[in-house]
């Protein structure tokens, strides 16, 4: 009797592994469209999932497939359906995503956006002045997946109709700036077929190498931010000497060189400075729109390939549309970085939060992973034991990752006497000093009285 229990719990385990092995998820449509307008690549995919023994899909693992990625999330997903869970093993040496659906069914739909840096390079690496920027994308053909993928196309988008060269596999067409691939059939998993497209791109290609934002705190209705920014132009390098007459001369709205950009402020910023080493710099303009302030900076010389520069930008805004209280505690919330230029790439960013005195239980919280630095205490004016200093930075950041942070903490408002108080306090002790001072008596001679 055992033996025959024991036979059929092992024929039952052998069915369900046979069931497992034979289950597998297929792509069966794919539509891909691959911005690359800018000197970032954008990428937008359309995927339809299907279970082949028709099992509920829970889990879908996907592939990156670009490197230097920066920014990824999922579109469309209002109702929170999917969780999106980096991996931490690599997958045929690329990084890896695991969506987790809420709930599961044998046929899952969804979009997949990402963004990726340093993947267009100027090609020739050196131009000279008045010659054209020329680039060139090495990425995959085919949508890089584990799983099988029945049909897909892919729709690429440059800056230019100027395309020099790109790969041709049947079926494709070409117009305008615009190249449509596929549609392709029964592409294998893991396809390592290339794509290459060498085409014209006059866009901009600045690179913030370094990003330092101070963010101070007053809860005497005010909050100063400072930007001290490092850029270099990461295009075509300038051959030969620059020529500030041929410059002039030439005068095209086209050309790789940067003349000025636009970055973006808070509609409620004042008191806004924009300066160098040098000292103040007054070309510059600034221009209320409705929701935000637009600043056009114009650095002392135009930026050709390999070019830098390094300013500082700095305003105020009033605490009442960012920070928030109940009672002794407060609530801030801020951008943890702001629009600089369109299409912006940064390296490293340095994000410092100076706490008012007195500040205890700060808890910090961001939409994504940084790197948390030590905290820190500064002194300013009036200061006794110095201002508590929330320090963290973040690498490879794009527009995309633009939103807000959330810093909780407690504060006596009590304490908001101690400035007053010191200052008060110092008036005092001067105006008592001077009349002692007046009360004594430092001649060397005597006085004589008169009866």
């Amino acid at each position: 009797m055992f033996k025959i229990l024991y036979l059929f719990f092992f024929a039952l385990q052998c069915l369900l592994c046979t069931s497992n092995t034979n289950a597998e998820i297929i792509n069966t449509n794919v539509e891909r469209l691959l911005d690359l307008s800018s000197q970032l690549v954008k990428t937008t995919i359309k995927i339809s999932a299907e279970e082949t023994t028709g099992k509920p899909i829970t889990e879908y693992v996907f592939l990156v497939g670009e490197p230097n990625l920066s920014f990824i999330s999922l579109k469309d997903d209002t109702e929170k359906n999917i969780q999106l869970r980096k991996n931490k093993e690599l997958i045929n040496g690329e990084q890896s995503y695991t969506l987790i659906f809420a709930k599961g069914s044998p046929k899952k739909s969804f979009a997949i956006e990402t963004v990726s840096s340093k993947n267009i390079r100027p090609h020739p690496e050196e131009i000279e002045q008045n010659d054209k920027q020329l680039v060139r994308y090495n990425g995959r053909l085919h949508f890089y997946s584990k799983y099988k993928t029945v049909v897909q196309k892919t729709n690429v988008k440059l800056s230019s109709a100027n395309i020099l060269s790109h790969t041709q596999v049947k079926p494709y067409t070409v117009g305008s700036n615009k190249i449509n691939l596929g549609p392709y059939e029964d592409v294998e998993a893991l396809s390592e077929q290339e794509l290459v497209i060498h085409y014209e791109n006059q866009t901009p290609f600045l690179t913030v190498n370094a990003l330092e934002r101070t963010i101070e705190l007053s809860h005497w209705g005010n909050i100063a931010i400072k930007e001290e920014i490092q850029l270099t132009h990461a295009g075509a390098k300038l051959k030969g000497s620059f020529s500030r007459y041929d410059f002039q001369k030439e005068g095209r709205s086209d050309h790789s060189a940067v003349k000025s950009y636009k970055t973006y402020l808070p509609a409620s910023a004042s008191g806004v400075y924009y300066r160098d080493t040098n000292g103040n710099i007054s070309t510059s303009n600034m221009n209320l729109v409705r929701d935000f302030i637009e600043l056009e900076l114009r650095p002392r010389f135009p930026l050709f390939g390999g070019w830098k520069t390094k300013y500082t930008l700095g305003y105020n805004v009033p605490s009442y549309e960012y920070m928030y209280n109940d009672g002794n505690k407060y609530q801030l919330k801020m951008h943890l970085i702001d629009h600089i230029y369109d299409n912006m790439v940064i390296d490293e960013a340095v994000i410092k939060i100076i706490l008012p005195e007195g500040c205890t239980n700060v808890q910090f919280s961001t939409p994504y992973q940084i790197s948390r630095r030590p905290n820190q205490l500064v002194h300013t004016y009036l200061d006794t034991i110095g201002r508590p200093v929330v320090t963290f930075s973040k690498s490879n950041l794009v527009e995309s990752h633009i939103s807000d942070f959330t810093l909780n903490y407690s504060f006596e408002k009590v304490s908001l006497l101690q400035e007053p108080l010191l200052v008060s306090g110092f008036i005092y002790v001067i105006f008592l000093f001077t009349i002692v001072l007046l009360r004594l008596d430092f001649s060397i001679t005597s006085h004589s009285h008169k009866e």
